[in-house]
């Protein structure tokens, strides 16, 4: 037996050279710590392959070097260097308390190399004591591992300080076992390679989760209800938050309220895809809220989803103060009483946020032109999207109205959404091809269609009545009047005309 761990020990003594020996720092303990350690290393070897080594078994304080440090050492001299790790840790202002439970180093000179490795990181001992557990990871063991692993994947090196102050937990990983098997399912999601360091940086939990367990269900969800598979690697990187969500407690709620709003299921996913960041509201603090606050605020309980819809971010603000604010603002300097304000939001949900100097810029600006502030109201409540034009379009389109067109300003009472086109692609043209041909037509039948409903009229042998746009009732067809009219070739899914006419992302 002697024989065969004398041909084994050469082998195993060997590789102790092949570390290479750190550069010595006359302020710095750190080679001498690892020299130390390396004679342990060797001195724990020799005994054990001399034939004096049996007789080690016949005293039980005495016990084979551990896997983690590799030290022989008694029971005695163990607690002995326990109380000078602790004081040591003390006299920095670290509380060791909670390193009772964990093997520490077996000299001093070991736990100063990590403390000093992990401050040089970027760490105080502030952070050191919101996560003393830290100090329980060797250097050359563990954080130089890892934090290589980091830097490899793309994290700068100015940032693994801050990364490990969010999750210091990582240290303790393993880089094959935990770590690699958690970037290969983010690539395995379609996040790009370039992405992941964005994606662990902002959510460095995500290190800590099992591929095949809550991410892997919270995904199959999302595609359940409709979310494309291509999409899901997007959403991750916009908001990586979601791989840690439960689908039973978190996801599926949230999912299922919205749809009993009248949300159809696939504008739903469609809406996930483009602003995942909505599953991060809370449920019973946030979202129903908000809904019963609007419902206060007079928008009609059917035009819910369609709010909604075009304003997803709408169900996660501090809506009652806002919705207050702005109310307040539409009637003391609009002259649009409450009824009308509810109109507002119902077509144009984002005013919520829109800034006050903002709105009152084209207000100004109409008040200059002779507007009545009875009419710039109605324009409002009609078309509130003219409060979120610049200034400087609206008076191009309007010398524009008035220099070349030639209208009465009546017509732009009744459709201030002129405004909102474009003048050098979709009025000027438009109008030009109208004055050669000579025909004369409302403002709302030569703007308010598509170029290739627009050349089909021009084509007509008549101009057919006006009739109001198009309509929308969320779970439903769009109903377009006169859509008989429009060629086969224009037609679109319902789900997709319904959500390019109702989300404006």
């Amino acid at each position: 037996m002697n024989l065969v761990l004398r041909r084994k020990l050469p082998s195993f003594s060997a590789y102790l050279f092949l570390i290479p020996a750190p550069i010595h720092h006359a302020d710095s303990a750190i080679g001498d710590s690892f020299a130390a350690e390396r004679r342990f290393y060797s001195t724990a070897l020799e005994k054990k392959s001399s034939p004096s080594s049996s007789d080690a078994s016949k005293f039980p304080e005495y016990q084979l070097p551990s896997v983690t440090w590799g030290v022989v050492q008694g029971r005695k001299e163990r607690l002995v260097s326990r109380v000078i790790i602790s004081d040591y840790l003390k006299s920095l202002g670290i509380v060791p308390d909670e390193l009772a439970d964990l093997e520490l180093p077996s000299t001093v000179e070991v736990m100063r190399e990590r403390v000093e490795f992990l401050t040089r990181l970027g760490l105080s001992i502030d952070d050191l004591n919101a996560y003393p557990l830290v100090l329980g990871c060797s250097v050359r063991k563990n954080i130089i591992p890892v934090l290589g692993y980091l830097e490899k994947l793309g994290i700068p090196r100015a940032r693994l300080g801050d990364f490990v102050r969010a999750y210091p937990q990582a240290l303790h990983a393993s880089v094959v076992v935990e770590l690699v098997p958690v970037v290969k399912c983010l690539r395995g999601l379609d996040v790009e390679r370039y992405d992941i360091p964005y994606v662990l940086q902002r959510y460095p939990e995500l290190l800590a989760f099992k591929p095949e367990g809550t991410m892997s269900t919270s995904v199959a969800y999302l595609v359940s209800i409709g979310v494309c598979p291509r999409d899901i690697g997007p959403m991750v990187t916009q908001f990586p938050f979601l791989l840690g969500m439960r689908v039973g407690t978190t996801i599926k709620p949230l999912v299922e309220y919205l749809i009993s709003l009248g949300i159809n299921k696939q504008i739903l996913a469609r809406m996930l895809e483009k602003r995942p960041y909505i599953l991060g509201y809370d449920l019973e603090e946030t979202i129903k809220p908000n809904v019963d606050t609007l419902l206060s605020f007079g928008v009609h309980r059917e035009l819910l989803p369609s709010v909604i819809a075009q304003f997803p971010q709408i169900i996660g603000l501090p809506l009652k103060a806002k919705l207050s604010k702005q109310q307040y603002f539409f009637n003391l300097k609009l002259r649009i009483d409450p009824d009308g304000f509810a109109r507002v939001v119902e077509k144009m949900p984002q005013i919520v946020s829109l800034q006050q100097n903002v709105i009152l810029k084209p207000v100004e600006f109409l008040r200059g032109r002779a507007f009545s502030d009875e009419a710039i109201a109605k324009m409002i409540i009609k078309c509130p999207q003219v409060l979120a034009c610049q200034v400087g379009l609206m008076k191009n389109s309007y010398y524009y109205f008035k220099s070349e067109m030639k209208r009465p300003m009546e017509e732009l009472f009744g459709f201030p959404e002129y405004f909102t086109y474009s003048l050098e692609s979709r009025i000027k043209p438009r109008y030009q091809k109208l004055a050669n041909k000579g025909i004369r037509c409302s403002l709302d039948w030569l703007l308010n269609c598509s170029d290739k409903r627009f050349e089909e009229r021009l084509q007509g042998d008549y101009i057919e009545a006006d009739v109001p746009g198009p309509s929308f009732i969320m779970g439903g067809k769009l109903e377009m009047p006169g859509s008989q009219l429009v060629s086969e070739e224009e037609d679109d899914s319902d789900v997709e005309v319904l959500y390019r006419r109702t989300i404006s992302l």
